[in-house]
Protein backbone atom coordinates (compact mmCIF):
# COMPACT_ATOMS: atom_id res chain seq x y z
CA UNK A 1 0.00 0.00 0.00
CA UNK A 2 3.06 2.63 0.92
CA UNK A 3 4.06 1.38 -2.93
CA UNK A 4 0.47 2.77 -4.52
CA UNK A 5 0.53 5.46 -1.88
CA UNK A 6 3.71 6.82 -3.77
CA UNK A 7 2.15 6.28 -7.28
CA UNK A 8 3.96 3.09 -8.01
CA UNK A 9 1.33 1.84 -10.89
CA UNK A 10 3.20 -1.81 -10.52
CA UNK A 11 2.29 -2.09 -7.22
CA UNK A 12 -1.22 -0.69 -7.81
CA UNK A 13 -1.55 -3.52 -11.18
CA UNK A 14 -0.44 -5.78 -8.60
CA UNK A 15 -2.91 -5.60 -6.12
CA UNK A 16 -5.55 -5.00 -8.58
CA UNK A 17 -4.79 -8.31 -10.55
CA UNK A 18 -4.68 -9.90 -7.22
CA UNK A 19 -7.78 -8.70 -5.70
CA UNK A 20 -10.35 -7.35 -8.38
CA UNK A 21 -12.09 -10.70 -8.57
CA UNK A 22 -12.64 -11.14 -5.03
CA UNK A 23 -13.75 -7.66 -4.57
CA UNK A 24 -15.93 -8.05 -7.77
CA UNK A 25 -17.87 -10.89 -6.28
CA UNK A 26 -18.47 -9.15 -3.13
CA UNK A 27 -19.53 -6.07 -4.83
CA UNK A 28 -22.02 -8.38 -7.13
CA UNK A 29 -23.65 -10.25 -4.16
CA UNK A 30 -24.77 -6.28 -2.84
CA UNK A 31 -25.24 -4.55 -6.14
CA UNK A 32 -26.66 -7.69 -8.05
CA UNK A 33 -25.98 -5.69 -11.68
CA UNK A 34 -23.09 -6.77 -13.57
CA UNK A 35 -22.46 -4.12 -15.49
CA UNK A 36 -22.75 -1.64 -12.29
CA UNK A 37 -20.99 -4.13 -10.07
CA UNK A 38 -18.36 -3.59 -12.76
CA UNK A 39 -18.60 0.32 -12.34
CA UNK A 40 -18.52 -0.11 -8.30
CA UNK A 41 -15.35 -1.58 -9.19
CA UNK A 42 -13.80 0.45 -10.81
CA UNK A 43 -14.66 3.53 -8.63
CA UNK A 44 -12.93 1.40 -5.80
CA UNK A 45 -9.70 1.03 -7.19
CA UNK A 46 -10.15 5.09 -8.52
CA UNK A 47 -10.58 5.81 -4.58
CA UNK A 48 -7.57 2.94 -4.00
CA UNK A 49 -5.48 4.20 -6.06
CA UNK A 50 -6.10 8.13 -4.70
CA UNK A 51 -6.06 7.32 -1.43
CA UNK A 52 -3.57 4.97 -0.61
CA UNK A 53 -2.03 7.00 2.19
CA UNK A 54 -4.62 6.62 4.27
CA UNK A 55 -4.27 2.80 5.02
CA UNK A 56 -2.84 2.10 8.25
CA UNK A 57 -1.43 -1.26 8.83
CA UNK A 58 -1.84 -1.02 12.27
CA UNK A 59 -5.96 -1.15 11.70
CA UNK A 60 -6.08 -3.68 9.41
CA UNK A 61 -4.68 -5.71 6.41
CA UNK A 62 -4.56 -4.10 2.93
CA UNK A 63 -7.02 -6.55 1.97
CA UNK A 64 -9.66 -5.89 4.26
CA UNK A 65 -9.39 -2.61 3.62
CA UNK A 66 -9.59 -3.02 0.10
CA UNK A 67 -12.62 -5.08 1.09
CA UNK A 68 -14.29 -2.87 2.99
CA UNK A 69 -13.84 -0.22 0.86
CA UNK A 70 -15.59 -2.52 -1.68
CA UNK A 71 -18.04 -3.15 0.40
CA UNK A 72 -18.93 0.36 1.58
CA UNK A 73 -19.03 1.49 -2.12
CA UNK A 74 -21.09 -0.84 -3.10
CA UNK A 75 -23.74 -0.57 -0.56
CA UNK A 76 -23.80 3.38 -1.59
CA UNK A 77 -24.56 2.14 -5.11
CA UNK A 78 -27.74 0.04 -4.00
CA UNK A 79 -28.72 2.94 -1.40
CA UNK A 80 -28.03 5.81 -4.27
CA UNK A 81 -30.35 3.80 -6.82
CA UNK A 82 -33.10 3.08 -4.37
CA UNK A 83 -32.99 6.52 -3.51
CA UNK A 84 -33.41 7.57 -7.13
CA UNK A 85 -35.95 5.09 -7.72
CA UNK A 86 -38.34 6.39 -4.88
CA UNK A 87 -37.58 9.97 -6.10
CA UNK A 88 -39.21 8.60 -9.84
CA UNK A 89 -42.08 7.20 -8.43
CA UNK A 90 -42.83 10.06 -6.10
CA UNK A 91 -42.06 12.66 -9.28
CA UNK A 92 -44.18 10.22 -10.88
CA UNK A 93 -47.56 9.95 -8.97
CA UNK A 94 -47.67 14.07 -8.29
CA UNK A 95 -47.47 14.41 -12.42
CA UNK A 96 -50.39 11.76 -12.43
CA UNK A 97 -52.32 13.63 -9.57
CA UNK A 98 -51.82 16.91 -10.57
CA UNK A 99 -54.42 17.94 -12.75
CA UNK A 100 -52.95 20.63 -15.35
CA UNK A 101 -53.24 24.12 -14.66
CA UNK A 102 -56.23 26.16 -15.29
CA UNK A 103 -55.77 29.58 -17.66
CA UNK A 104 -55.61 31.61 -14.29
CA UNK A 105 -52.54 29.46 -13.02
CA UNK A 106 -50.87 29.48 -15.77
CA UNK A 107 -50.61 33.43 -15.85
CA UNK A 108 -49.76 33.00 -12.05
CA UNK A 109 -47.01 30.61 -13.08
CA UNK A 110 -45.75 32.77 -16.03
CA UNK A 111 -45.43 35.79 -13.92
CA UNK A 112 -43.98 34.04 -11.27
CA UNK A 113 -41.62 32.78 -13.95
CA UNK A 114 -40.46 36.16 -15.25
CA UNK A 115 -40.15 37.42 -11.77
CA UNK A 116 -38.08 35.18 -10.64
CA UNK A 117 -35.71 35.03 -14.52
CA UNK A 118 -35.68 39.01 -13.22
CA UNK A 119 -34.30 38.40 -9.95
CA UNK A 120 -31.81 36.13 -11.67
CA UNK A 121 -30.61 38.78 -14.36
CA UNK A 122 -29.91 41.03 -10.74
CA UNK A 123 -27.59 38.53 -9.10
CA UNK A 124 -24.07 38.56 -10.13
CA UNK A 125 -22.73 36.64 -12.92
CA UNK A 126 -21.01 34.12 -10.55
CA UNK A 127 -24.01 33.86 -7.99
CA UNK A 128 -25.95 33.37 -10.84
CA UNK A 129 -23.78 30.28 -12.48
CA UNK A 130 -23.96 28.65 -9.25
CA UNK A 131 -27.61 28.74 -8.73
CA UNK A 132 -27.99 28.08 -12.03
CA UNK A 133 -25.56 24.87 -11.98
CA UNK A 134 -27.27 24.03 -8.83
CA UNK A 135 -30.35 24.44 -9.18
CA UNK A 136 -31.81 23.88 -13.17
CA UNK A 137 -28.58 21.22 -14.04
CA UNK A 138 -29.77 19.58 -10.65
CA UNK A 139 -25.86 19.12 -9.97
CA UNK A 140 -24.96 19.00 -5.86
CA UNK A 141 -22.55 21.18 -4.70
CA UNK A 142 -19.26 18.99 -4.85
CA UNK A 143 -20.25 18.69 -8.11
CA UNK A 144 -20.25 22.22 -9.09
CA UNK A 145 -16.69 22.77 -7.42
CA UNK A 146 -15.86 19.87 -9.46
CA UNK A 147 -17.01 21.20 -12.87
CA UNK A 148 -15.94 24.65 -11.88
CA UNK A 149 -12.47 23.72 -10.48
CA UNK A 150 -13.36 25.79 -7.27
CA UNK A 151 -13.45 25.05 -3.57
CA UNK A 152 -16.41 23.37 -2.00
CA UNK A 153 -16.34 26.61 0.63
CA UNK A 154 -16.46 28.69 -2.22
CA UNK A 155 -19.61 27.04 -4.36
CA UNK A 156 -21.79 27.13 -1.35
CA UNK A 157 -20.69 30.38 0.11
CA UNK A 158 -22.01 31.81 -3.82
CA UNK A 159 -25.29 29.47 -3.55
CA UNK A 160 -26.06 30.49 0.06
CA UNK A 161 -25.63 34.08 -0.76
CA UNK A 162 -26.88 33.75 -4.23
CA UNK A 163 -30.55 32.80 -2.11
CA UNK A 164 -30.09 35.51 0.04
CA UNK A 165 -29.92 37.85 -2.34
CA UNK A 166 -33.15 36.16 -4.20
CA UNK A 167 -35.37 35.70 -1.43
CA UNK A 168 -34.55 40.03 -1.23
CA UNK A 169 -35.67 40.50 -4.34
CA UNK A 170 -38.61 38.42 -4.77
CA UNK A 171 -39.60 39.34 -1.13
CA UNK A 172 -39.92 36.25 0.09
Amino acid sequence: MSRIAASDQLAFAQLFDELAPHVLALIRRVVIDPSQSEEVLQDVFLELWQTAARFDAARGTAVAFVMTLGHRRAVDRVRSSQAARERDLRIGIRDLAAPEPGPEEAVELRLEGDRVASALDRLSPLQRQAISLAYYSGLSHSEIATRLGLPLGTVKTRVRDAMIRLRVELGV
